[in-house]
């Protein structure tokens, strides 16, 4: 058997003994909790009485895949160069604050617009993620400290504009404090006609399926054939796996440094936009937080890999829309949490054990071809 196929079997029977493991203890927790696995398992599956209810359950399952994915992305960028960007979740959550507020300070055509509050975004994270880089390549200052810390500074820096200098007016009413709210021209279109094509009722809810999904597989392509198949992508894994070695190759593993984490908070700025562009218009004290930290899982559980991280959203993202089903069966909520960590551990364990076992089969498959081969054939 090949040796690339051998690896693909075990990397698959791993993950799969992983998901089987996963269910098993996920059982165990939901039976400890007072509710049944078989009542837990169901809610997951059961996205509404309704066509309508269908509609809005599948369009909030993607909707919220969609910025996990970008955000496993931005993670999985600074894993290729043995950096650890804690970071992205300050760097998503100030990207969208100014993104918010200077698409809220001007109004032109919808592709200016949107391309404009995109770019912004993009700029204010890799610039924020600057800092940590420099910091390392400067100082020596470990990015995992680094962009922790700075999490807190980003975290705080944007509850206070947008309780401050980007402050919208308040509606009567309202509790929560706001951007001003952007034009109808920087909302990006929705997907809902593709519901149409499935004979199903297009969603009411949350601004119906975000059209940024197509903006993020474009991404995913984007960073896989720029980490896949370019020159850059070489010299990032390079200098990740061995400094000297690339510097002494001609790769100046500094400069891979900065680039890697520049471009890890780029992506990380849009994380925020599809919520900001497809539903809230705005940036309020309640925008989605957190999205930063899952991305560390999801990218993990991908693998570091664009369709991997895909996967490994969809797959957070399936168990997050449970959350009211769940509810519903008297089930806690909390036992998704527990599901995606045993999940994540489980599958990362299953790939270090699969990725060992597979280097053991090629070094006895090696040294079993040199055990047959003649003395002359070993020296030549």
């Amino acid at each position: 058997m090949p040796a690339g196929l051998n690896r693909a079997l075990l990397t698959v029977a791993g993950a799969v003994v992983a998901i089987v493991l996963a269910i098993a203890i996920s059982s165990v927790a939901i039976i400890a909790a007072g509710a049944s696995p078989l009542d837990a398992f169901a809610a997951f599956f059961d996205f509404g009485a309704t066509p309508r209810a269908v509609s809005n359950g599948i369009a909030a399952f993607l909707n919220r895949a969609v910025p996990l994915f970008i955000a496993g992305l931005a993670v999985a960028v600074g894993f290729r160069m043995n950096l650890f960007n804690i970071g992205v979740e300050g760097q998503y959550r100030l990207a969208a604050i100014v993104a918010a507020f200077v698409g809220s300070t001007f109004e032109a055509p919808a592709p200016i617009q949107i391309a404009v509050i995109i770019v912004v975004a993009a700029a204010v994270g890799g610039l924020y993620a600057l800092i940590p880089a420099v910091m390392k390549v400067t100082r020596g200052v470990n990015e995992v400290i680094a962009t922790i810390m700075l999490n807190y500074v980003a975290i705080n820096l944007a509850a206070y504009l947008v309780r401050g200098p980007f402050a919208g007016q308040r509606a009567a009413g309202q509790l929560t404090t706001t951007t001003p709210q952007l034009p109808e021209s920087a909302m990006f279109p929705n997907l809902n006609f593709l519901f149409d094509g499935f004979g199903l009722l297009p969603p009411t809810r949350g601004g119906g399926l975000w059209g940024f999904l197509i903006v993020a597989i474009v991404l995913g392509v984007v960073i896989w054939v720029l980490l896949e198949r370019t020159r850059f992508g070489f010299s990032v894994k390079a200098s990740g796996l061995n400094g000297p070695a690339a510097l002494a190759s001609g790769v100046n593993p500094k400069t891979m440094v900065i680039a890697a984490m520049v471009l890890s908070g780029a992506i990380a700025g849009l994380i925020g936009l599809p919520e900001l562009l497809g539903d809230k218009g705005a940036f309020n004290s309640n925008f989605t937080p957190g999205l930063g930290f899952l991305g560390i899982a999801v990218a993990l559980l991908g693998r570091n890999k664009p369709v991997g991280i895909a996967v490994a959203a969809l797959l957070f993202a399936f168990l997050d829309r449970a959350q009211g089903p769940l509810q519903i069966a008297n089930v806690p909520p909390s036992v998704i949490t527990i599901i995606q960590g045993v999940t994540v551990l489980l599958v990362v364990v299953a790939n270090e054990v699969t990725n060992r076992l597979a280097l053991r089969l090629e070094e006895r498959r090696a040294a079993q071809q040199l055990s047959s081969k003649t003395p002359v054939e070993v020296a030549a």
